[in-house]
């Protein structure tokens, strides 16, 4: 008799734990847990990205600093050339005074007419 309830028993736990265990694992595939997982995944793969390029840009800033420095060193450059103060002034104002768009002149000299009258 102990037998026959320790097997049934035994079934019983085996068929809850089994029918849990399905029931968790078809909730995780329904369409709305998947897109979450989804975008949680994809999220920490942004940051996780984004922290990355951030460390390589600062490092390569860091480098192109330093080899600048030992560049200056060799080549013997202590401050950056600057013009002097009236070169400096005639430069910005004749930029300032050249024209951003130049437009070409219209031919007047062309084989057809625009003139839509002409035909009727």
């Amino acid at each position: 008799m102990f037998r026959r309830t320790f097997w049934f028993t035994t079934g019983v736990a085996a068929g809850v734990w089994a029918t849990t265990k399905v029931n968790r694992k078809l909730k995780q595939l329904t369409p709305e847990s998947l897109a979450a997982t989804a975008a949680n995944k994809a999220l920490e793969t942004g940051h996780r990205l984004k922290d990355r390029a951030v460390g390589f840009a600062l490092d390569v800033r860091d480098n192109m600093a330093q080899r600048e420095a030992e560049l200056e060193e060799a080549l013997g450059i202590d401050e950056s050339p600057e013009l002097p103060a009236p070169r400096r002034l005639a430069a910005i104002e004749n930029n300032r005074s050249t024209p951003k768009c130049i437009e070409a002149p219209m031919s007047s000299h062309t084989k057809y007419s625009y003139n839509r009258n002409e035909d009727h």
